[in-house]
């Protein structure tokens, strides 16, 4: 319902009395969306300070426009929605992104492809052929890969911290409710416990590399040493906020996204077989420096039907509109790549999983295609993320054939990051001829 008589505001359904559309979201996220969207268009309320968006271009001038007249979605136990704060941030944040974007760009990442091959293989190795939660074996499998990039050899400590953060933050991924931070409510109290001890061990890490570096030049090829190089200088707690940044977004993500790669494996041998020749017919024998045309194509249609960011919240800093829509500050825009990925308008064949769409390049879609998101907050390790997803799933399907008991029945689960709920496999090695 509009506060103002000139404000404009998207129709949507009016749910029911004092409970509004919370109870009806929560029983099927993605098919309330789908029915309100085929119901209302591309734009439509979910209360009086909410509305969801379904259009690439509104999709995409929201983020375009984070910074200016929007900011990201406020963080756990921020409930005072101080949009100057927030706003403040953005602003500080902007120039930190740039001084430390070349040490997440495609170069940098290439560096480091043999180690995080490492990792995949100690990590799947230790599932010994049984059957494992494919979800929590990527989780294992990219905290500990994303610490020895930041990190290198000083990361010891930091995946388990990783994954106890992420498990602290789920509880607020998906709530309905919010709650003040003061309540002490234990999931609250986890949170703060957890983003303590985590900020207590990246403030140790980046105090003694930096008096390291004073007394010796020789370098440790990992973000941290990239960030200490940055121009201009970052301050300690600049490093550290930007260490947690990436740790956190480089983890959850990727995860989800490997465990559809591993369905969509499962669910296709022949699929599976051609990634397995790609990389062994490669001109230096698979190693992770070749080029996996192939792979890289599985892993953006991937990113298409199964985004793990499949919701991103964007809130009014200040008064302003969206399309022929009015915002007032602190209203809530919610952008769903999901939907726009596999709507008809942008995609043919949209919920047919097909790698070859982009052999040659990739589609021209646009601002349709968001699974890192875009605009001046695009995410910052997308070129890390996709050499990371690209050699992991080429190195899954030349090393193992990927059994699964339920690859069919494993619904995505629509809550912080889009991964198949409960999926199992059992990865076999791959027997090669005498």
């Amino acid at each position: 319902m509009a506060r103002a008589t000139e404000r404009r505001w998207p129709p949507g359904p009016r749910g029911r009395w004092l409970t509004g559309n919370t109870a009806e979201y929560e029983v099927d996220r993605i098919g309330f969306l789908r029915r309100s969207h085929d119901q209302y268009g591309d734009v439509f309320s979910f209360d009086d300070r909410t509305i969801f968006v379904i259009d690439p271009e509104l999709t995409h001038r929201a983020l375009t426009r984070t910074g200016t007249d929007f900011v990201t979605e406020l963080p756990p136990l921020d409930t005072r929605r101080s949009l100057e704060r927030a706003t403040a941030q953005a602003t500080t944040w902007m120039p930190v992104r740039r001084a430390a974007w070349p040490g997440l760009g495609r170069s940098a990442s290439a560096a480091t492809d043999i180690r995080i091959v490492e990792i995949l293989d100690v990590v799947t190795e230790s599932t010994a052929g049984r059957d494992v939660d494919v979800l929590s074996m990527m989780s294992t499998f990219t905290a500990q890969a994303i610490a020895a990039y930041c990190f290198g050899p000083d990361s010891e400590g930091i995946p388990d911290l990783l994954s106890e953060n992420v498990r602290a933050t789920q509880p607020f991924a998906t709530a309905s409710y919010e709650f003040p931070a003061w309540l002490p409510l234990p999931r609250n109290r986890r949170f703060s416990r957890t983003h303590q001890r985590l900020t207590a061990a990246l403030t140790g890490i980046v105090r003694q590399r930096r008096a390291a570096r004073s007394r010796s030049s020789r370098p440790r090829n990992d973000l941290l040493d990239s960030l200490f190089d940055a121009d201009p200088a970052m301050s300690d707690d600049t490093v550290t906020s930007t260490l947690r940044s990436v740790l956190m977004g480089g983890h959850g993500v990727p995860a989800a996204a490997l465990a559809s790669v591993v369905r969509e494996l499962a669910l296709r041998p022949r699929l599976a077989a051609g990634l397995r020749g790609e990389a062994d017919g490669s001109a230096d024998g698979g190693t992770p420096s070749a080029r996996l045309p192939m792979a890289d194509a599985v892993v953006r249609e991937t990113l298409r039907l199964h985004p793990p960011a499949w919701l991103m919240t964007r809130t009014a800093r200040r008064a302003t509109t969206l399309g022929e829509w009015s915002l007032h500050p602190g209203d809530d825009v919610l952008l769903n790549p999901y939907l726009i990925h596999r709507d008809p308008r942008w995609w043919p064949r949209p919920d047919e999983f097909d790698p070859a769409r982009w052999s040659t390049g990739g589609p021209t879609r646009g601002t349709a295609y968001l699974p890192f998101g875009a605009g001046p907050r695009v995410c910052l390790g997308s070129a890390l993320a996709m050499r990371q997803l690209t050699l992991a799933a080429s190195r899954l399907a030349q090393r193992f054939t990927i059994e699964s008991p339920n690859a069919s029945s494993a619904t995505p689960a629509f809550v912080d990051r889009l991964a198949p709920a409960d999926l199992q496999a059992r990865f076999r090695p791959v027997r090669r001829p005498a």
